[in-house]
């Protein structure tokens, strides 16, 4: 009879120390997935965090969902890039989730942060501004103008002049995983200020991937070794982070701005570009139309492959992180190398 007791009261204890855990984890979102497998890598045995952008969801283009303004209400703590990345964010953070902790990882102290390439890696600044000049009767170029000169067009109406020191940075930022160690660091200390009581489980497992940081660099500069060097071309300027990190610099890509097609003109100089170059591969993404990378690579030798930034199509979760990296790093070597 005494036993039984005593299994009844461990199994009640278990229960509660279980919802204590939870109630602690309750209430931590994160913006899109790979935000989310960085967040939830850190609360892994605590509890797992609510992804707002879910599966080929593009930050880009997103429209929040009635069911997810519930979610940011109900929020503690909210990790997101920032508003360079999910614009969609900005007005429901204040408007909805004004008690809620608010992290934007873009101010983490020890990122590296890069200046956005306007023109693509294709043109020098000069020339983007020449052709922000020319005349707007051409409406194929006016196309181009549209989306190449949409940022330019949108600091004149702040009346500033084109100054890097007033934009904003690249913000496609865990694409470098030593910005994803910084990210883990700020993270871990949110949530140990919001959950004092499980600091050290959040602690210890910000050290598990610090290791875990370090043989990722490792294994990816292994992986390019023998691919570097070849041409290639990405589908919207959203790499030069993994590029700078692994030396692996694309020649140029399709689109500055994912929001805007690409006009006639803009296809017309990349696939022109990427015959000049005999580029080996046009990558597309997983969150755009794949029709576009098709019809620039068309009639030249430009193999196709696929990057996808974000990881559309994996699971997500702490292992999600990564899984993209090491994807990315496949789909390169595999295209570069002329493998399948």
């Amino acid at each position: 009879m005494k036993k039984s007791r005593l299994l009844l009261l461990a199994s009640a204890l278990a229960t509660v120390l279980a919802a204590a855990h939870a109630n602690a984890a309750d209430g931590v979102v994160a913006s899109v997935k790979p935000v989310h497998s960085l967040v939830a890598a850190v609360m892994q045995s605590i509890g797992e965090p609510q992804l707002l952008v879910k599966g080929a969801g593009s930050p880009h283009t997103y429209t929040m969902r009635p069911s997810e303004a519930g979610t940011l209400e109900d929020a503690k703590v909210v990790f997101w890039v920032g508003p360079g990345l999910e614009t969609f964010l900005e007005k429901p953070l204040e408007s909805l989730a004004g008690d809620a902790m608010t992290v934007k990882l873009s101010e983490v102290p020890g990122l590296t942060l890069l200046e956005p390439r306007e023109g693509g890696a294709f043109e020098a600044h000069d020339d983007h501004e020449e052709h922000a000049a020319e005349e707007d009767h051409d409406e194929e170029h006016g196309e181009m103008h549209d989306e190449e000169g949409e940022e330019h067009e949108d600091h004149a109406h702040e009346g500033e002049e084109h100054d890097h020191a007033h934009e904003e940075a690249d913000m496609h930022l865990w694409l470098d995983p030593e910005n994803a160690r910084a990210m883990v660091r700020r993270i871990a200390d949110a949530l140990s200020q919001a959950d004092p009581d499980n600091k050290t489980a959040y602690e210890e497992n910000a050290a598990a991937l610090d290791a875990r940081f370090d043989t990722l660099i490792a294994e990816t500069n292994e992986k390019l070794a023998t691919v570097r060097g070849k041409p290639f071309v990405v589908f919207h300027d959203a790499y030069q982070y993994y590029e700078r990190r692994f030396d692996i610099p694309a020649a140029g890509s399709i689109t500055v701005n994912p929001d805007a097609q690409p006009g006639a003109r803009r296809i017309g100089e990349i696939h022109d570009k990427i015959a000049e170059l005999d580029a080996a591969c046009v990558f597309s993404e997983p969150q755009f139309e794949p029709k576009v990378v098709q019809v620039v690579a068309e009639g030249t030798d430009a193999r196709s492959g696929v990057l996808d930034p974000l990881g559309a199509d994996i699971e997500d979760g702490p292992e999600l992180y990564f899984t993209l990296i090491d994807n990315m790093t496949t789909a390169l070597a595999n295209c570069l190398s002329g493998g399948e």
